[in-house]
């Protein structure tokens, strides 16, 4: 069985460990994950996470960020654009997730930004996901 949107199964597992209270989670490494997890980090939802090598190629263990009454740091991940339904967007509409409370990751030709970024640096793309 082969998988056909690996953005949608990280955040997925993301979203299953936290709500199952794990302190971390192994995910199959790529690229546009690292990415996505770099910008997790950056912003505070996430603690920590780091390549790893296994027998099945190369893991990312994403360590989970909890607030102090034991709700996780994420409380709503989502994907956006889909393998059968891509979302772009152009500069002037890129979203602006619970009015700046939240963010959405977007894969741009400038790199994979936040929305915030992406609107300072005046680039559209493809709206990965959207975090709160």
């Amino acid at each position: 069985m082969t998988m056909t949107d690996p953005i949608a199964d990280m955040l997925t597992r993301i979203r299953n460990a936290i709500k199952e209270r794990h302190q971390s989670v192994d995910i199959p490494a790529s690229k546009l994950k690292l990415e996505v997890l770099r910008i997790l980090k950056e912003e505070g939802y996430i603690k920590h996470f780091e390549s790893k090598e296994s027998r099945q190629g190369d893991v990312l263990n994403v360590k989970l960020k909890y607030l102090s009454d034991k709700k996780g740091a994420i409380s709503n991940l989502r994907r956006i654009s889909k393998p059968s339904l891509r979302i772009y967007v152009k500069k002037d509409k890129v979203p602006n997730v619970l009015n700046g409370m939240g963010l959405a990751i977007l894969s741009t030709s400038k790199g994979v930004l936040t929305s915030q970024k992406a609107t300072e640096l005046g680039v559209g793309g493809e709206v990965i996901c959207t975090v709160y």
